[in-house]
């Protein structure tokens, strides 16, 4: 079979300077798939770490300072009135369990309802066992409270109040550390 033969073009002239004449090409780069998948998946990772990170941060869950807790303001002297007509929500702060029970039983015998008291656990232990009570009138029903468990301090706050409505009559015992140690006392109203 005889040879097929081309036109002559400037690419079958070499030149004899070094010149180098005509295009040359490069192999198109392949894409590696595996080398995309590990940027890809660094960079989810590092995204979403970057977001728990700031979302903790602006929370003020991260961190050595705990979040503030609220206070026991001084208050002015208060008759103390036991008035079974408020609802009660017991936080056991003391970081020992059955302890909100443990109230919730000793303010039945003290005359509130078993339905009227809402037992639970704190998220944090609290250092003072603390009746908050959301409006000025609140303060001797509080005051009666603290008297029932067996001394506790009073405090205006209504952060601990139902979302929605703060004039629900609601009382909130937050059992601190400083009954962790031994069972709450019983007292007779």
């Amino acid at each position: 079979m005889p040879r097929p033969t081309y036109p002559r073009d400037a690419f079958d002239d070499v030149p004899a300077h070094g010149e180098r004449v005509g295009a040359h090409r490069s192999e198109n780069p392949r894409l590696r798939v595996g080398v995309l998948l590990a940027w890809a998946a660094l960079a989810t990772v590092l995204l979403i770490g970057l977001g728990a990170v700031g979302t903790l941060w602006v929370s003020g869950r991260l961190g050595g300072t705990p979040s503030s807790a609220p206070t026991a303001a001084p208050t002015s002297t208060v008759t103390p009135v036991l008035d079974t007509s408020y609802t009660v929500l017991v936080l056991n702060a003391t970081g020992e369990p059955d302890k909100a029970t443990l109230a919730k039983d000793q303010l039945v015998r003290a005359g509130y309802k078993p339905g009227q008291i809402s037992p639970g656990e704190a998220g944090s232990t609290y250092p003072t066992t603390t009746v908050y009570y959301a409006l000025p009138e609140d303060a001797a029903a509080a005051a009666g409270l603290a008297k029932a468990v067996g001394g506790a301090a009073i405090a205006q706050n209504d952060e601990y109040q139902p979302a929605g409505d703060p004039e629900a009559q609601q009382l909130t015992l937050v059992l601190g550390t400083d009954r962790a140690s031994s069972p709450a006392p019983t007292t007779t109203p």
